[in-house]
């Protein structure tokens, strides 16, 4: 049988996993696609190249599809999320100097408190923080923004936020350049080895259920391309499967190590995989449960709830009509599509396209079409719920 050859851009962080095992497990093939991955030196060259048509597929920072619809930052063009490839997976780390600081102040690194540790960076800082992020529109500026100014003592020129590439995010911590960073593993890890940097919190600290990645491609592409789109879901949700099962960790590490596409050690990759993480050089790992998702709790269902919550932060941070970002938002997030091309595996599927976020504390179990999904924990670390009513609160 004659395979459709598709391209897929990605950055070299370990929750490119699902699009690399589809690749090599043969996935891919099983569905009738050449799947080629073109990597990508940021997310501004990913975001062009798929707009400009040089890319089928995309693995995207959560937000870039939105915001690409919404005509922020470059080029503006449709974009749809067909699926979640990962959920959470992030680090939030500071500088050697800041965390000597922060420990001062009486804090102790626990990684899992975010009040507290919101409120000895901002005792401890002599001047605005300097922040780095992967990109304006990830999953990591909006987590981060909500941190910071739910602490009650925040003010707008505390923070500095500067765009890094994730790969220079250890040089940029070394460099000083940097005093905060959040990033998606290796890099965390990377920045703890070569510039002894600190891991205080896990994204999921501060949003236990928030879509990291997502598989992206252009509106009229998908328009045109719906079976291809639907064999590419397929063979990624297969990938995520296989993931998600602990028995397949050891092989899964061995795979992302010894493919040419991330380039990386297996000492870079097996903290975001195993939940194993060092937070400062010399100490023991401390695991962290849940520290990304693939597959569970229905973690590559494109929610249309959670696209609404990226677009009212999006809007509230860029001064848009936040009906209007909705809208287009819920568009960009094909649930429609994935449960056509997931239906046909037998898969259990949810049965509304939209919950309400940070409202589970428990795994707790829904309606779905085969009655046998399980969905959260999803809270939000101020016990705050989102129904697509909640307005984010103006800045002070």
């Amino acid at each position: 049988m004659t395979k459709r050859h598709v391209e897929c851009g990605y950055l070299p962080l370990v929750d490119s996993a699902p699009l690399i095992i589809a690749k090599e497990l043969q996935f891919a093939a099983e569905e009738g696609l050449d799947l080629s991955l073109v990597r990508q030196p940021s997310w501004s060259a990913l975001r062009d190249m798929l707009a400009f048509g040089h890319l089928d597929f995309a693995h995207m920072l959560s937000p870039m599809p939105v915001a690409m619809s919404l005509g922020l930052g470059g080029m503006p063009a449709q974009i749809d999320a067909l699926m979640v490839l990962s959920v959470n997976g992030t680090v939030i780390g500071v500088s050697a100097e800041l965390n000597a600081k922060m420990q001062a102040t009486g804090w102790r690194n626990t990684f899992d408190n975010p009040s507290k540790t919101a409120a000895a960076l901002f005792a401890s800082r002599s001047k605005p923080l300097r922040v780095g992020v992967p990109f304006p529109f990830s999953m990591h500026r909006l987590l981060l923004d909500y941190w910071l100014t739910r602490d009650p003592g925040f003010q707008s020129d505390h923070v500095e936020i500067i765009t890094v590439p994730p790969p220079q995010m250890a040089a940029a911590v070394q460099a000083g350049t940097l005093d905060i960073f959040c990033v998606g593993e290796p890099w965390g890890s990377v920045a703890v080895q070569q510039s002894e940097a600190v891991l205080i919190l896990p994204g999921n600290a501060i949003w236990q259920f928030a879509p990291e990645k997502v598989l992206g491609a252009r509106h009229d592409w998908v328009d045109e391309n719906p079976d291809i789109c639907r064999a590419m879901i397929r063979a990624v949700y297969k990938a995520t499967t296989w993931l998600e099962q602990p028995q397949n960790a050891p092989l899964a590490i061995e795979i992302l190590t010894r493919s040419q596409h991330l380039g990386l050690p297996d000492h870079a990759i097996d903290p975001a995989l195993s939940g194993d993480m060092t937070l400062k050089l010399g100490d023991a790992p401390k695991q962290i449960e849940r520290f990304v998702t693939f597959y569970g709790g229905a973690a590559n269902f494109p929610w249309r709830s959670q696209a609404s919550w990226i677009a009212q932060y999006l809007a509230s941070l860029h001064n848009l009509d936040p009906k209007d970002a909705d809208t287009v938002a819920r568009r960009c997030f094909r649930s429609d599509l994935y449960r056509s091309a997931i239906a046909a595996l037998g898969a259990d599927l949810p049965g509304a396209s939209e919950k309400v976020e940070g409202a589970l504390a428990q795994p707790t179990a829904v309606a779905s079409t085969r009655g046998e999904m399980i969905l959260g924990p999803d809270t939000f670390f101020d016990g705050a719920v989102f129904d697509n009513h909640l307005l984010f609160p103006p800045k002070n």
